[in-house]
C-alpha cells in the first residue's frame, strides 16, 4: 500500500507509543498537520515558541522516561529548537526532534525558510538526519526512537523534506533496526565488577557518588538496596538529586560550587568515591588538583567517553547502571566505617545548611501585606522580607510529593538546598547547559505527562520571563501548573557574582535598569522604580490566576489556595530579599573544601 510520507510519520509514532505531541507549524510541515488534524490517539500541544516545545517534550521525557516528540517547520522554526536540543543533548535526555526542510531540489539554493538545521545542530545531538529518499523515511524515523532512547539516551534531529513528506512510498515501519556501529554495552564486565566490590570493603572512608544517569536507568530502587546493605554514605550531583531520600541520614547531599559543607569536605576526605551515572563536571569538582585527593575513583557509566574524562579512574566499569547494580548487589558487603560516620556526623553539626543575605541595603523593608489575587504591584524601592529559602521549604511542606522544576540561578540552587527530594524523576532542571527559560515548558511538559501529579516550577523573575509566553499553552491545555516567583528584582546568580568578585558593580543584572536610573548604580534605594512587569496582572491577562506574597505569614496560604486550583496555571509573586545569597559557595578556581559561607568568610 502506497501512503504519503506524512502519513508513514503518523504510523510511526502510533507504533512508538506516542501520545503528545508537541509543536507549532508553518509551511512546510502543513502537510504533516494536516495528517494529524483528524488523529484521536495523539494529542497535538500547540506551544507558543518552538523552544518551548522542546523543553516541554523534555519535562514530558524526563519525568516519564519515555521519548518526548516535537514538531516544528522550517528555517527559523528549526533553529528556534536549538536551545532545547542542546539542553537535551548535556542532560542525556530522549527526545526526536522533526523539523521540516525545502524540498530537495530547493536545498542550497538559499531558498525561503531554509536552514541548514542538520549541520548547525550535529554537535548538540547525539545523531540527526536529512531525509533525502522517501523510501528511508521509515527506517530512518525507527532508528531515531531507537538511538534517543537506548544506550546514553539524547536527543535526535530528523529533519523532513517537504517534497519527501508528500511523496507516496512503501507504508512500512520496521519493528527493529540494526544499526551499523551501535551497539551500547550494558553489562559490566564482570572482573571490573569483582574490583568494585572489593574495593568498596576494604574502604575505610568510602563513598557513592551519585549522576543523573541513576535516573535515567531507572536504577534508583537497586541502588537504595545498595545503600541500606552497605551503610555507605551518598552525596550526589545536582541530576543526581532523588536517587536516595534528602531526608535519609546517609544522604549528604549536594557537591560542588553550591553543595553542602558536609557533601565537600567528605569528598575531600574519601578514600574511595564512588561514581555512579555522573560526568565529573566542574561545577562538582572545582579545582581538579584538589578534588578527592586521597580517593580511589571507581565510576559506572553507560558512556565510555565519560570515564576518565576529568578524573583518572581505577576501576572503569561501562555499562547501564540497573543492570550493573544487579551484577554488583550479590557481592557487596558493608565496609567497617564507624570512625567515618562519626566525622560526617560531625561536619553536619559544624555548617548546618542555610541561606544568607547579602551586604543588604539602607532602604527600608517592606510593610505590605497580602497574598490576595490582583495584590497591587511590588513597590520594588523596598527590599522585601521573604526568604527564599522559607519559600522553598514551605512548598516541600505543602507539596512534598510534587513534581518540581526549576529555571536556573539562585532559584534553582536554593531548590537543590532546601527542598526536600524523596522520589526519583521529581527535579526537572537545566544542568549542564544551564538554561534560563527551561522550566517553565518543561513543567508544562511533565504535568501533560503526569495529570494526577502536582506540578511546581520554582523560577526567578528573570528567568520565567524568557518563556512567559507559555502561559497560553497552559491556559488552554487546563494545566494547573504553579509558578512560584522568586522575585528579587535581579538576574540574581549574576548579581551575586557581581556583588563577592567584582566590588558590587551591578551591570546589567538589575532587572529595573534603565534611563532614570543613577550611574553606578550599587543597589537598591530610594531611586529605585516600581518594578515591571506585574507578574499578577499578566497572569490574569492570560486566563491565569495571579497572587502576590509579601508577608512570611501568608506563604502556606497562598501555596495551599494554589493547590486547590485545578483547572489552571497559578502564579504566585514572591517579592523575596534582593541581596538574599546562595551559600555555601565556592570561589572559580577553588577546590571543594574551600568554602565561602558569608562575604568574605571561608569555613
Amino acid at each position: 500500500m502506497k501512503i504519503s510520507g506524512a502519513e508513514l510519520f503518523i504510523k510511526a509514532l502510533k507504533a512508538e507509543g506516542v501520545k503528545h505531541l508537541f509543536g507549532f507549524p508553518g509551511g512546510v510541515v502543513i502537510p504533516v498537520f494536516d495528517a494529524l488534524y483528524s488523529e484521536t490517539e495523539i494529542q497535538v500541544i500547540l506551544t507558543r515558541h518552538e523552544q518551548g516545545a522542546v523543553h516541554a517534550a523534555d519535562g514530558y521525557a524526563r519525568s516519564t522516561g519515555k521519548t518526548g516528540v516535537c514538531l516544528v517547520t522550517s528555517g527559523p522554526g528549526a533553529t528556534n529548537t536549538v536551545t532545547g536540543i542542546a539542553t537535551a543533548n548535556f542532560d542525556s535526555v530522549p527526545i526526536v526532534c522533526f523539523t521540516g526542510q525545502v524540498s530537495r531540489s530547493m536545498i542550497g539554493n538559499d531558498a525561503f525558510q531554509e536552514a541548514d538545521i542538520v549541520g548547525i545542530t550535529r554537535p548538540i545531538t547525539k545523531h540527526n538526519y536529512l531525509v533525502l529518499d522517501r523510501k528511508d523515511l521509515g527506517r530512518i524515523l525507527k532508528e531515531a526512537f531507537t538511538i534517543a532512547n537506548s544506550g546514553r539516551p539524547g536527543p535526535v534531529l530528523v529533519d523532513l523534506p517537504k517534497d519527501v513528506i508528500l511523496e507516496k512510498g512503501d507504508d512500512e515501519y520496521p519493528a527493529k533496526v540494526s544499526i551499523r556501529g551501535y551497539n551500547p554495552v550494558l553489562k559490566g564486565h564482570p572482573n571490573q565488577i569483582k574490583k568494585a566490590a572489593m574495593e568498596l570493603k576494604r574502604a575505610k572512608n568510602p563513598l557513592f557518588y551519585i549522576g543523573g544517569g541513576i535516573h535515567i536507568a531507572g536504577a534508583v530502587e537497586i541502588f537504595r538496596k545498595a545503600v541500606k546493605k552497605t551503610g555507605v554514605p551518598v552525596v550526589h550531583s545536582l541530576m543526581g538529586i532523588g536517587a536516595l531520600p534528602g531526608d535519609d541520614p546517609l544522604c549528604l547531599g549536594m557537591l560542588g560550587m553550591h553543595g553542602t559543607y558536609v557533601a565537600n569536605m567528605a569528598v575531600t576526605g574519601a578514600d574511595l568515591l564512588f561514581g555512579i551515572g555522573n560526568r565529573f563536571d566542574d561545577r562538582a569538582t572545582g579545582d581538579l588538583s584538589k578534588f578527592a585527593p586521597e580517593a580511589k575513583i571507581v565510576h559506572i557509566d553507560q558512556d565510555p567517553v565519560s570515564i576518565s574524562r576529568n578524573v583518572p579512574v581505577e576501576v572503569p566499569i561501562v555499562g547501564d547502571a540497573r543492570l550493573v547494580l544487579e551484577q554488583l548487589l550479590p557481592l557487596l558487603e558493608a565496609p567497617k566505617i564507624n570512625d567515618w560516620i562519626k566525622q560526617i556526623d560531625k561536619w553536619k553539626e559544624e555548617h548546618p545548611l542555610e541561606a544568607r543575605v547579602g551586604r543588604g541595603s539602607d532602604a527600608p523593608k517592606t510593610n505590605k501585606a497580602g497574598a490576595a489575587r490582583g495584590a497591587e504591584a511590588a513597590d520594588r524601592r523596598s527590599i522585601g522580607h521573604l526568604r527564599p529559602d522559607r519559600v522553598i521549604q514551605t512548598i516541600c511542606e505543602v507539596f512534598p510529593d510534587a513534581i518540581i522544576a526549576t529555571e536556573v540561578g539562585q532559584n534553582q540552587m536554593w531548590t537543590s538546598q532546601f527542598f526536600t527530594f524523596r522520589h526519583p524523576r521529581s527535579l526537572l532542571t537545566s544542568g549542564g547547559l544551564g538554561t534560563m527559560g527551561y522550566g517553565f515548558p518543561a513543567a508544562i511538559g511533565a504535568q501533560i505527562a503526569n495529570p494526577e501529579k502536582r506540578v511546581i516550577d520554582i523560577a526567578g523573575d528573570g528567568s520565567i520571563q524568557m518563556n512567559i509566553q507559555e502561559l497560553a499553552t497552559a491556559v488552554y491545555n487546563n494545566l494547573p501548573v504553579i509558578v512560584t516567583i522568586l522575585n528579587n528584582g535581579y538576574l540574581g546568580m549574576v548579581r551575586q557574582w557581581q556583588e563577592l568578585f567584582f566590588g558590587k558593580r551591578y551591570s546589567s543584572t538589575c532587572l529595573m535598569t534603565g534611563a532614570a536610573c543613577p550611574p553606578q548604580c550599587k543597589g537598591p534605594g530610594d531611586h529605585c522604580t516600581v518594578y515591571r512587569p506585574d507578574f499578577v496582572k499578566l497572569a490574569e491577562a492570560y486566563g491565569a490566576v495571579g497572587m502576590r506574597v509579601f508577608e512570611e505569614k501568608d506563604i502556606k496560604p497562598a501555596l495551599t489556595e494554589a493547590g486547590k486550583i485545578k483547572d489552571r496555571p497559578i502564579f504566585i509573586d514572591f517579592i523575596v530579599e534582593r541581596e538574599f545569597n546562595v551559600f555555601p559557595m565556592v570561589a572559580p578556581g577553588a577546590g571543594i573544601a574551600e568554602m565561602i559561607f558569608s562575604e568574605g568568610r571561608q569555613g
